[in-house]
């Protein structure tokens, strides 16, 4: 039997060691394609961003008791109010806003690396009638709540307002922030101001005591939201004047983002700048002065204190000086006056004054002219 030979041979030889290379390449780069597909399914928007779930230890509860509220599925590393709220169920959310919850006994909690936390919280009656909620929400960065069905067991239960129609709230205006800083400010006092707006009621039913959200951002900090409500009624196809109060913390300064958002929309938003309190600047210059200024002269008084004194004071260290020490006491000069019937004096010499003395007189003063007893003159 003989082999083939001649072209017939060569492409049978070529076509097997194709068809082995195709393989050996196929085993290599399979496992590597089977890795991709695993990571772009564990990247997806599903598996990354998964919906934040709320669960409880208890779904009814008195006041005073304690609940434990676990949740997963949110982001990493971020903070959590956790509250319990009246007037409010998992379809409708929380009616009226923060204001109908216990905010007084809420509890903060930062979800770990996995989006995950375990968080006691303790039972209190919101200031509202139930059906009640446990209303966890994110306070900053990107907004995510979830709620949960509570029983607060003795609370009052009432029914939930009526939707009649559809409201729908707009800015007709353009926003604007009024009222001043006062002198506090100037030394690192809360800024504050008042935002007022105009809106309009586009829907077909009245918005009453609508929550609005207040924003404030600075620089590349994220917007930190804060609730505000506002008491009144929007009629359909009527208009109102609106005014909310912003605060910025102490010592806050530089360019500011107020931002309005009602509901998931933002309706306007309006730049504040803030000065800088420059009274705490001066505040800090003067005691950078009077704090050195005053170090010195306790020094001043330590080093007078123990420096060495002269000899002819050493003994008279522990003497207190006398308050008449250095007083001068001047009294009054006499003149005596010339006998009426003396004349001049003889010129013997030089001439010579005598200081009189206080306690004579002139009439009394012993003359070289009277008798004495031993004889006349």
């Amino acid at each position: 039997m003989t082999g083939r030979t001649g072209p017939a041979a060569f492409r049978s030889d070529g076509r097997g060691r194709a068809g082995v290379l195709l393989a050996v390449l196929l085993a290599a780069i399979l496992p590597a394609l089977l890795l991709t597909a695993t990571g772009a399914r564990a990247e997806s928007p599903g598996a990354a961003d998964p919906k934040p779930l709320v669960t409880l230890s208890e779904k009814q509860a008195g006041k005073g008791g304690e609940i434990t509220v676990k949740g997963k599925g949110w982001r990493p590393d971020t903070l959590l109010m956790m509250l319990i709220c009246g007037q409010s169920t998992p379809g409708r959310g929380v009616i009226g806003g923060t204001n109908s919850c216990s905010n007084a006994d809420g509890r903060a909690v930062t979800t770990d690396k996995k989006g995950a936390f375990t968080k006691k919280l303790p039972v209190a009656e919101p200031p509202v009638p139930c059906p009640c909620v446990v209303h966890v929400a994110t306070v900053t960065g990107e907004q995510a709540l979830a709620d949960t069905v509570f029983v607060v067991a003795g609370h009052p239960v009432a029914a939930l307002p009526k939707q009649t129609g559809d409201g729908k709230l707009a800015v007709l205006a353009a926003t604007r922030l009024e009222g001043d800083s006062g002198i506090l400010t100037w030394f690192g006092a809360p800024p504050s101001r008042r935002l007022v707006f105009t809106v309009g009621n586009l829907g077909s039913a009245p918005v009453k005591d609508p929550v609005f959200q207040v924003g404030t951002a600075h620089g590349v900090y994220a917007t930190q939201w804060e609730e505000r409500q506002w008491r009144g009624t929007v009629e359909p196809g009527r208009k109102a004047r609106v005014e909310l109060p912003v605060e910025l913390t102490a010592g806050a300064h530089g360019d500011y983002q107020i931002s309005l958002k009602y509901g998931t929309k933002v309706l306007a938003e309006q730049p504040w700048g803030v000065g800088r309190p420059w009274g705490v600047t001066l505040f800090w210059i003067l005691l950078c002065l009077v704090v050195p200024a005053a170090v010195f002269r306790i020094g001043m008084a330590i080093v007078d204190k123990v420096r060495p004194r002269p000899a002819h004071a050493a003994g008279r260290r522990g003497q207190r000086p006398s308050p008449r020490t250095g007083v001068t006491v001047r009294f009054p000069k006499l003149r005596r006056s010339p006998a009426p019937d003396a004349g001049p004096a003889p010129a013997t010499g030089p001439s010579t004054t005598t200081a009189a003395l206080p306690w004579f007189t002139p009439d009394s003063a012993p003359s070289e002219h009277r008798p004495t007893t031993k004889g006349h003159s």
